[in-house]
């Protein structure tokens, strides 16, 4: 590792003990993965993946009392992925128990330690901070410092910034530095596609659906995707922006990409094609089959696989206003059609609590909850970590949350069914 006269004074204590063991775990981290220099963090807010006051991550408190104690607060201010509790949500008596009593117990104190180290506003608790409503948008070519595998993979493809799938703390570490290790994705080598996609569907394939096959098939890997253009269009427009956020989110978490292109649309694919594969590229053809292979090998893992839904949630990653905005209008269609009044099924909307205050500004909050939809700003995943709630026959149209719960999967078309009156299907 070469590193400048300040990175080097750094490490050798110019700033004081705590900021050289900074240093020291960058460059042990770089190092691991052959990078040769540190490069600076150029983006406007960092972002932190770990929002949530679980007891059993004491050390992190003990880490992060120390870099307050050195004086060492961000380097610049971030954003965190979404609190784990709302008493919105449908819950029990022993369910909460088991979230406060037990489970989520440090979350006041390590929400105030947040504070101390630099998140921009008490309400930046999202997985989507880089939705416009939110205002940690990175610019194209912007190097971060973030570890929220969503937000990675979409600020890398989407925005055409440049970041590694970090770990929770060294995304902290690099953004108190100033600077992370170059390698992987933040190199130009790194950023071309090891894989081509061919989509041979005859209709818009499932966001979710989609991200997850090329996810589970290319792994770490970077895919080119051809074939979209035919519904997605060349522009990233709202539309645009929200499918690529859920498909990418599918990719980083059935997978391990953080980053892909999408031809003729993603920045970096717009402005050098094909030049971005590499050459002996692997080739992947997805068409209807290959879908409804997929979705046929996730695992349903509910003591009772006929059970009906208790609880359905929708936003993980979380909502988009215009997303918000589709559901509600699916809804009253649906509902409409079958002369019901609200859904049937206890359904959670999550989104950023920025979206949710421009929702409640408009009329889309309101319509959503006169239908009977709970609007919250939680992560759904820290909500089914609970083992209790683990038993509940749980539904969503999110690939991430059924990776990580006992959560079963439905496409947003069959969870539209369900939870306007139509019994769910095994």
């Amino acid at each position: 590792m070469k590193l400048t006269p300040e990175q080097q004074a750094m490490l050798d204590g110019a700033q004081g003990e705590t900021m050289a063991k900074v240093v020291k775990t960058l460059v042990m981290y770089g190092d691991a993965f052959g990078a040769e220099r540190m490069v600076p963090i150029t983006s406007k807010c960092g972002h932190t993946v770990i929002s949530f006051g679980l007891k059993a991550i004491q050390p992190v408190y003990d880490l992060y009392d120390q870099l307050i104690a050195a004086g060492l607060t961000s380097g610049q201010k971030f954003t965190a992925d979404p609190r784990p509790i709302d008493p919105a949500v449908p819950s029990s008596l022993l369910e909460d128990i088991v979230f406060k009593k037990i489970m989520y117990t440090h979350q006041e104190k390590y929400e105030q330690q947040l504070k101390k180290l630099g998140i921009t506003k008490d309400e930046d608790y999202t997985c989507t901070c880089y939705l416009d409503q939110v205002g940690n948008k990175p610019e194209k070519g912007d190097v971060l410092s973030w570890a929220e595998s969503s937000a990675v993979v979409y600020a890398n493809s989407v925005l055409g910034a440049r970041c590694n799938r970090n770990s929770g703390i060294i995304e902290l570490m690099g953004s108190v530095a100033g600077f992370v290790p170059e390698f992987g994705l933040l190199t130009d080598e790194g950023r071309k596609a090891t894989w081509v996609i061919e989509v041979k569907c005859k209709e818009k394939p499932e966001a979710q659906l989609l991200g997850s096959a090329i996810g589970m098939k290319v792994m770490e890997e970077v895919p080119y995707v051809k074939g979209l253009d035919q519904w997605l269009g060349t522009e990233l427009n709202e539309e645009a922006c929200s499918y690529l956020k859920d498909f990418g989110a599918a990719t980083a978490s059935n997978g391990a990409v953080g980053l892909y292109h999408i031809e003729g649309l993603t920045p970096e694919a717009k402005e050098q094609g094909e030049a971005l594969i590499k050459e002996g590229a692997q080739v992947y053809v997805i068409d209807d089959k290959e879908l409804e292979r997929v979705k046929a090998s996730y695992p349903i893992v509910w003591k009772n696989p006929d059970a009906a839904p208790a609880l359905c949630f929708v936003g993980c990653p979380h909502l988009s206003l215009t997303q918000m905005e589709d559901w509600c209008g699916k809804i009253t269609e649906k509902l409409k059609e079958r002369g019901l009044q609200r859904i049937t099924v206890p359904t959670v909307f999550t989104a950023s609590p920025a979206v949710i205050r421009e929702a409640e500004q408009g009329t889309i909050a309101a319509r959503l909850r006169s239908l009977g939809v709970i609007i919250s700003y939680i992560c759904p995943l820290m909500y089914m970590n609970n083992p209790l709630c683990k038993k509940k026959p749980v539904i969503t149209c999110s690939n991430k949350l059924r990776t990580y719960t006992s959560a079963r999967f439905y496409t947003e078309s069959e969870i539209l069914d369900i939870i306007t009156g139509k019994e769910a299907t095994t």
